[in-house]
């Protein structure tokens, strides 16, 4: 088989882990059990090793189709064919630990199909060799040899074989039949196949209900209820049940260019992505998901007591230790080596992280609940490392390998985390040390001063540098200027002249800005596209904002899922999906309800009421 495209995949999860299903009715990827654990399945990062399970109906031709369940994480694949029409509901239950599964439902709507089913797990990344084992005739059992072994079960109301120590199954089904088949840790409880069906019904509504009861939580009423609805899903998707923690993929390895080396792992917290993901749950309403977050932070903050500042990324456990390595078995998407997993980012500084935490410890305190005084006194300590270290160069929001810089975005979110700490501080009472508002206002003065280019009339990327970056357009999204100041439009004029091209944003131009340590060429940042929506809808260019906004759902894939970046032809590239864009997402679209609202309401005539 050759790669799929990276849009070409759906993916369903459970809170613990998330699997990615083709078009095609083939799961190219699944980590098991958790988001950071080996694959079974990745066949996404080498289409001959990486392993795959595949359920497809044997057409000559047929048409191929994919949907969610409406307001909801249940993935349906159909194919149509003249021969007949087959359908695929994938899931996994959200609930217990002994629930973690993959459910794949087979069922025949028109026609009779027979069907081919290929499980090959690879496990370990597809390091161990396993042996299959005939339990039963619809009942597999596959034995990992290696250190970290699993025993994985493969269980169907129809027979199974073992060839090649691999599961393998052919079936055909009438019209209104119906297949059943789950994967599984093979300790869970082991059903009678005669109760398979029952129990795939029972969990099956079970989850459609968890999923359209969290959505219906949701207070956002908005014009595009139903985009926003799918992004805060993959949000919720991409949340450990377990731990509260989030991470910012559930891939790694996908490449940021096609053939290209940046390939990285993104299966971790990231304090950045995590605490934006916290603001735009709060903002929808859900604030279990940032009260869950709020607490692996403050078991955080205890854990690093002692230590000289914050990690900018911990496993979903909170463990900072991610030393990176390369699968030199794996050849990488479409031939992207290398494949990595860890990430060595984590030793990274980068001072903007404690920003983006501060600003959203700051709303769930105001929106969610009174945070504690221990939770206080630890981000307190934080705060006090942040105030004497905050001039110092860093690596920045973009983790460039090619040198730390002075960077605007990480002076710019050092004076957030002065300020919402001072907030806090007044809201609550809290005993605050002087010296956070002297720094605060340096910061403040040192960013019209030392980031300001007169000739060209913007906020640069750091002092003396050639080109603006698009994370500048987060200073109005911060409330550190106004989005109608002249300094701020004519900043976001130079980023439409240097960064964006039609509705499509570069997060900055590598030829002359901070180098990243690689020469690949990459696309556009499709969260970066999202903030330009949102600077412009707030300095009052609504029409505007709202055209591209909605370009720019169009790049979305057929379910409404968005990778990192977008290539030259539209084609999604890094991990996938990816909670920033999400967020983005979400954010653009609040404000852009908002500032209509506002319009829609100053345009009223109460006269001719």
């Amino acid at each position: 088989m050759s790669y799929q495209p990276i849009e070409n995949y759906g993916i369903v999860g459970n809170l613990h882990t998330i699997a990615l299903i083709g078009l095609n009715g083939s799961v190219d990827y699944m980590c098991f059990p958790h988001f950071d654990s080996p694959s079974v399945f990745a066949r996404l990062l080498d289409d001959k090793k990486g392993g795959y399970y595949c359920i497809s109906p044997e057409f000559d031709q047929m048409k191929q189709k994919q949907l969610y369940l409406p307001d909801t994480n249940v993935l349906l694949t159909r194919f149509l064919s003249a021969d007949g029409v087959g359908e695929i509901t994938d899931f996994m239950p959200v609930g217990l630990k002994e629930e973690r599964k993959l459910i794949r439902r087979v069922t025949t709507i028109r026609g009779k199909v027979t069907y081919k089913l290929t499980c090959a797990p690879r496990f370990d990344y597809a390091r161990d060799e396993h042996k299959a084992r005939q339990t039963g005739p619809n009942e597999i059992v596959f034995h990992a040899d290696g250190p970290n072994g699993l025993d994985v079960r493969l269980k169907a109301d129809v027979p199974l074989q073992v060839r090649d120590n691999d599961a393998t199954g052919e079936f055909t089904l009438a019209a209104g039949e119906i297949a059943n088949f789950i994967i599984e840790n093979a300790d869970n409880e082991n059903l009678p196949p005669d109760q398979l069906n029952e129990k795939v019904i029972k969990l099956m509504i079970t989850t459609i209900n968890y999923w359209k009861d969290w959505v219906s939580r949701s207070t956002y009423k908005g014009r595009w209820r139903e985009t926003v609805n799918r992004s805060a899903l993959v949000l919720k998707l991409l949340s450990s049940a377990e731990y509260g923690s989030i991470i910012a993929a559930p891939t790694f390895g996908l490449p940021e260019t096609v053939g290209g080396k940046r390939n990285w792992d993104y299966r971790y917290t990231w304090i950045r992505d995590a605490s934006f993901t916290v603001y735009s749950f709060i903002r929808l309403g859900y604030t279990k998901e940032a009260g869950a977050f709020m607490g692996w932070i403050e078991k955080l903050c205890r854990d690093i007591k002692g230590q000289e500042r914050l990690g900018i990324m911990y496993s979903i456990d909170g463990n900072r230790q991610l030393e990176e390595h390369i699968l030199d078995n794996f050849e990488g998407y479409k031939g992207s080596a290398p494949v990595r997993v860890g990430n060595d980012a984590y030793g990274q500084l980068q001072l903007d992280i404690y920003g983006e935490l501060m600003d959203s410890v700051y709303l769930f305190n105001k929106y969610g609940e009174p945070i504690s005084y221990d939770f206080w006194k630890n981000l307190e300590q934080q705060i006090e490392w942040l105030s004497r270290n905050w001039d110092q160069p860093d690596d920045g929001i973009w983790e460039v390998r090619g040198g730390r810089q002075k960077f605007l975005f990480s002076r710019l979110a050092c004076w957030v985390a002065m300020d919402r700490a001072m907030k806090i501080a007044q809201a609550r009472s809290f005993p605050r040390n002087g010296i956070w508002k002297e720094q605060r206002d340096k910061i403040y003065d040192s960013i019209f001063k030392d980031f300001w280019d007169e000739k060209k009339q913007a906020f640069m990327q750091y002092p003396g540098s050639e080109t603006v970056d698009a994370s500048c357009l987060l200073m109005p999204l911060f409330r550190f200027i106004s989005p109608k100041d002249p300094r701020f439009l004519s900043t976001l004029k130079r980023v439409e002249d240097e960064l964006v091209t039609d509705s499509l944003v570069y997060r900055y131009r590598p030829e002359i800005a901070a180098p990243d340590g690689f020469s690949s060429r990459e696309g556009t940042f499709s969260m970066c596209t999202f903030w330009y929506v949102e600077c412009l809808s707030r300095s009052g260019q609504l029409e505007k904002a709202r055209f591209y906004f909605e370009k720019m759902l169009g790049y979305a894939n057929h379910l409404g899922l968005y990778s990192e970046q977008l290539g030259f032809e539209g084609e999604h590239l890094g991990n996938f999906p990816q909670a920033f864009t999400h967020l983005g997402l979400i954010s653009a679209a609040l404000n852009l309800d908002q500032q209509f609202d506002d319009n829609r309401n100053k345009n009223i005539n109460l006269d001719e009421i």
